[in-house]
């Protein structure tokens, strides 16, 4: 089958959606399937993967998560790019990531008069994703993006969701199981960490991911035991330096900003205990994937997204600072607890959560937008 994706994104960017990409490309050609991916000038190139970019834009430089005024024009150019791939590719089914990636295609699509299978793979809603940016605050925006959101996915053939959620076919995250395992790591010393358990987090480093309220965790729990933080990833690095020297937990938290994904399960490795803190209820949270292959005990925020990936295996707390707290201690002094929960999560990802399991349920879910034509 020949797949044509489209990404209104820099990919390649050592983050979440860009991993969902890369990892479902990966798969479905290990099915052998043809797959082009077009997406923005910016980005790493990864071998092996066809990808197809739009004209260079010197002054533009994002590469991480977020809305900008320039995607204006760079979706334009994503559009003509993409018209082009159609013409030249004849893809059997258009895969479009986001909803903006679905309206992208749909405008090609018009444009054309292609009849080509439209898929739409979202990570939740495009509005409440939206607010957990911290943007739609005016109402009557707000009413403009949920009539957009309306129109695009009443107009795609079918959609899919990295989540449960109401009128999607859930295709949720999965995690390599032969990349992302507990590796020996010689990083300990490279990054001048203390002789103290480790506690790691690896992702977008902004408020809806928690971060401010673990570094005022942290300002609790390093009252009552000795604990050290890895944190990983990017962007804002240098504001949460900032906020970190504010509460006075600067010397109890190393920031190594951006991670290889190549490198992730290493810096995993490192840790005894994993922690997502993630705020947003109906957006995917597919790090802890990685961190339950690394067989780490992991701390996520008790909510549907969570209780459908981990099943029992995480632990779960609520977004509040003293419940963070008191889990984090339980797990530091109870190291049988925290080895089963690590050995419990890896299992989960082995039998429900292989991107082998994702491939196959993907080519099902081609093959049911074929038949809606």
């Amino acid at each position: 089958m020949k797949i044509l994706m489209i990404a209104p994104t820099p990919f390649f960017s050592d983050r979440g959606c860009h991993v969902r990409i890369l990892e479902e490309i990966k798969t479905l050609q290990e099915l052998n399937h043809q797959v082009t991916l077009v997406t923005y000038h910016l980005g790493k190139e990864v071998k092996n993967i066809n990808t197809v970019r739009t004209i260079e834009i010197p002054w533009y430089k994002k590469t991480e998560a977020g809305a900008s005024y320039h995607k204006l024009y760079l979706d334009i150019l994503l559009i003509l790019k993409t018209i082009e791939c159609i013409i030249k590719e004849k893809p059997d089914i258009i895969h479009a990531h986001l909803h903006e990636g679905a309206s992208i295609a749909l405008a090609a699509k018009t444009i054309l008069l292609n009849k080509t299978p439209l898929l739409l793979d979202s990570q939740g809603s495009l509005t409440k994703e939206m607010q957990d940016h911290g943007y739609l605050k005016n109402k009557a925006i707000y009413t403009l993006f949920k009539l957009i959101e309306r129109f695009i996915e009443k107009n795609v053939t079918v959609k899919i969701s990295s989540t449960s959620t109401p009128q999607y076919m859930p295709l949720l995250d999965a995690v390599d199981i032969n990349k992302f395992k507990k590796k020996k790591s010689n990083l300990k010393e490279e990054l001048n960490l203390p002789n103290h358990p480790l506690i790691v987090y690896l992702g977008v480093l902004d408020k809806y991911q928690g971060i401010d309220l673990l570094l005022e965790t942290i300002a609790l729990v390093t009252k009552e035991i000795k604990v050290h933080f890895l944190i990983m990833g990017y962007p804002k690095v240098e504001y949460y330096k900032k906020l970190a020297k504010k509460l006075n937990v600067e010397e109890y938290v190393t920031f190594t900003g951006r991670i290889n994904y190549d490198l992730a399960p290493e810096y995993l490795s490192l840790g005894d205990i994993a922690i997502s803190l993630k705020l947003s209820e109906t957006e995917a949270n597919g790090k802890v994937y990685n961190y339950m292959a690394c067989s780490l005990p992991t701390i996520v925020i008790d909510n549907k997204t969570n209780r459908e990936i981990g099943e029992g295996t995480l632990k779960y707390v609520q977004a509040n600072k003293e419940a963070i707290k008191e889990t984090i201690i339980t797990l530091l002094k109870d190291q049988k607890l925290a080895k089963e929960l690590g050995k419990n999560a890896r299992e989960q990802v082995i039998k429900k959560h292989s991107w082998e399991k994702r491939g196959k349920q993907l080519e099902e879910i081609y093959k049911k937008c074929q038949r809606s034509r």
